[in-house]
């Protein structure tokens, strides 16, 4: 094992800033947070601002737990800019309306610097096992710890987004479809994530799931109350939690299973060590589980039938056209441009598309549904 697998899971019914703060600062003692954060670093701090949106919507980092991360981290001694990179274009005007609209412009108060520096550079990954090089937003790179501040919320195409899939968005704008097109399979694309995380390597992983999101997440599912925030010293590690939380299987979520293959985390939460409480007892039963999850009979069909009947299970992207605005995002985002608009509408080519669901994780309007075939509907 090369990262720690202590993980903290702290009861936290609701988004009070004393109350998240003096979870978050015992959950940091236990962590020995002091040991990684200290006087004089620059520290940067990832949040998931994936797109345009309110807190209420459950699709972005809650900005209470933002700010009292900030406020802890300058506690310990160190300067701390909040640095993301949203779906769509990099630019400063759509950072300040994201930071604003998601409330995370608070930070300011806490003494964090919104980063609104748009330049990037290379990041070397002589670890991974797919993708040695990455394109990384200059904040994260010039930082000396990052801290991952993430959402607990289903994921279309990953199963679930945390700690993990979170740092995606260290990857520059419209770079990030380049990624899917070059990794438009699944289980690629999530060694791919596993290897930005590997090469990040957050010194401290945050988990928002006060109120998480369920259903076709990122940003299309519905708010889910559990009451819990967690905390490691591994992305990998909290991860585990967050899948005995939702009830998910730990081998369905993509970037999980890469770094479980690594030996990066154990394949079981049963192997994690609980220094708060246990995440089975803040698990939910009936969480809603993404539309594209895998129909389970297919690993009980012969070989040769799998690949025809995955293809056919798996679901595609659907637009609700009479409620379609025809903004665009959907098209700016799709990786291989299979997505126009006509008569101000979005209109899909399904011969190239990748199910990759960006258009529905970048529709401000969510208009954009997941849908597979009534025969492999649960």
């Amino acid at each position: 094992m090369r990262e720690p697998v202590e993980v903290c899971v702290s009861a936290c019914e609701a988004y009070e800033y004393e109350k998240v703060r003096a979870v978050l600062a015992e959950q940091f003692r236990l962590l020995k947070a002091d040991e990684v954060i200290r006087p004089g670093m620059r520290v940067a701090v990832k949040p998931n601002l994936v797109t345009r949106s309110t807190p209420d919507e459950s699709a972005v980092t809650h900005p209470v737990v933002i700010c009292a991360v900030v406020s802890l981290l300058k506690e310990m001694g160190a300067s701390v800019v909040i640095a993301e990179s949203p779906g769509g274009p990099y630019t400063p005007s759509l950072l300040k309306g994201i930071y604003e609209q998601s409330g995370c412009a608070q930070a300011e108060q806490y003494g964090a610097e919104l980063n609104l520096d748009c330049t990037w550079g290379e990041l070397k990954a002589p670890e991974a096992r797919l993708c040695r090089s990455f394109s990384v937003i200059t904040p994260l790179l010039e930082a000396d710890a990052i801290v991952d501040v993430c959402k607990l919320k289903t994921h279309c195409m990953m199963g679930m987004s945390a700690a993990v899939k979170n740092l995606f968005g260290s990857v520059p704008g419209l770079m990030k479809p380049e990624l899917h097109c070059r990794f438009p399979e699944k289980e690629p694309f999530g060694t791919m994530i596993a290897d930005l995380c590997q090469a990040l390597h957050p010194v401290l992983s945050v988990v928002d799931a006060v109120t998480a999101m369920e259903g076709n997440g990122p940003t299309g599912g519905q708010p889910r109350h559990v009451g819990a925030l967690l905390a490691s010293r591994s992305p990998y590690a909290v991860d585990l939690a967050c899948t005995t939380i939702i009830g998910m299987d730990p081998e369905s979520v993509y970037p999980l299973r890469s770094a479980m293959d690594r030996g990066l985390c154990p394949r079981t939460a049963d192997d994690l060590v609980w220094l708060c409480e246990p995440a089975s007892q803040f698990a939910v039963a009936d969480f809603l589980q993404p539309e594209s999850k895998s129909a389970d009979f297919i690993t009980r069909l012969p070989k040769f039938l799998q690949p025809l009947a995955a293809r056919l299970a798996t679901p595609s992207p659907k637009i609700r056209t009479a409620e379609c605005i025809g903004c665009g995002k959907c098209a700016e985002s799709c990786p291989q441009h299979t997505i126009t608009i006509r008569n101000r509408k979005a209109v899909i080519d399904y011969t190239n598309c990748i199910r990759c669901y960006c258009c529905h994780e970048m529709c401000p309007k969510h208009v954009i549904d997941i849908r597979r075939l009534s025969l492999f509907r649960h």
